[in-house]
């Protein structure tokens, strides 16, 4: 036996650094702007599709992406763009 779970991606996208703790998303793009922030991110995973559970916001921003937690700045959690998900 299988278990589905289903997610609706809602058309609500906004910056990493606006979300709350607890709240859910999938990586829609990366702010490209400075190349060499965006390839950092691609190097940890951050990519588009990735899901990400934001888990704090102070004093830094701490997030799991996929598998991975993560904790960046502010101005880095700025420049990736998440579709928020509802379970």
């Amino acid at each position: 036996m299988c278990s589905l779970r289903l997610a609706y991606v809602s058309n609500h996208r906004r910056p990493l650094s606006d979300m709350r703790p607890g709240e859910r998303g999938v990586v829609a793009a990366l702010d490209d702007r400075d190349a060499s922030r965006a390839d950092r991110l691609l190097a940890l995973g951050v990519t588009r599709g990735a899901t990400v559970t934001v888990l704090q916001m102070f004093p830094g921003v701490v997030f799991q992406c996929d598998q991975t937690e993560l904790a960046i700045e502010r101005a880095v959690a700025s420049a990736i763009l998440v579709d928020l998900v509802s379970f």
